[in-house]
């Protein structure tokens, strides 16, 4: 049975925001999971992906930061962000205080998870998974977004297309070798930035969703004790 999207809400500063629980029977983790720069928590691939997680057994709870719950287009500064991520993750603590929590998510919202963590804002969390993590903007590759990682205490998943134009490999692999035993790099053969791939490959989009939730899973398997 497809588990269903509970509406939720909680406070982020001075105002609220809205969340989207997915919580399958028998869940083994909770994944909070933060959206990218350009679209909300409603983007079809986050919701294709709790679903694939849910069929996995791990729950989600995917959230707006303030400036999307407004329905404004510039993100919010880091500050703010990251005060949103910890709300979200002690809201997620609150609803399901017996799973171990795990965060990150995509782009924007992967990297202000992973600097929440950095900041010690995040003491829950048994790890980070990030959904292609935004290394640097297209076409000015540097790693120096990246500097911040070395602080984050708990073990960090990678998740990233090859053809990803918002993280060069030629450093992306390296930082995450500099990480150490802490991060895992799984790379999606052809993926870009949304983990789309060419239609010469004959990959379906289902079958890499399938291996994006099956890495997810089974990292958060291995970390949740």
């Amino acid at each position: 049975m497809k588990a269903e999207a509970q509406p939720v809400s909680f406070a982020v500063g001075e105002g609220t925001v809205s969340g989207l629980l997915v919580a399958p029977p028998k869940a083994t983790a909770l994944y909070v999971l933060a959206h990218g720069a350009g679209a909300g928590m409603a983007h079809p691939f986050l919701g294709a992906l709790s679903e694939a997680l849910a069929a996995r057994r791990v729950a989600t709870l995917r959230y707006q930061f303030p400036y999307m719950e407004r329905g404004g287009k510039r993100p919010d500064a880091p500050k703010v962000a990251e005060a949103a991520v910890a709300a979200a993750v002690a809201e997620a603590a609150r609803l399901a205080p017996k799973l171990p929590l795990f965060a990150g998510g995509k782009s924007f919202g992967g990297r202000m998870t992973s600097q929440a963590a950095a900041h010690g804002l995040l003491p829950q969390v048994r790890g980070l998974v990030f959904v292609g993590f935004p290394l640097h903007p297209p076409g000015a590759p540097a790693d120096t977004r990246g500097d911040h990682l070395a602080d984050v205490k708990v073990p960090m998943l990678f998740l990233q297309g090859t053809r990803d134009e918002f993280a060069d490999l030629s450093l992306l692999k390296p930082l995450v070798a500099r990480l150490g035993k802490q991060a895992t790099l799984h790379l999606v053969e052809g993926g870009d930035h949304s983990f789309k791939l060419p239609a010469s490959l004959g990959v379906k989009p289902a079958e890499v969703l399938a291996e994006l939730a099956d890495t997810a899973a089974a990292f958060m398997a291995a970390n949740a004790a």
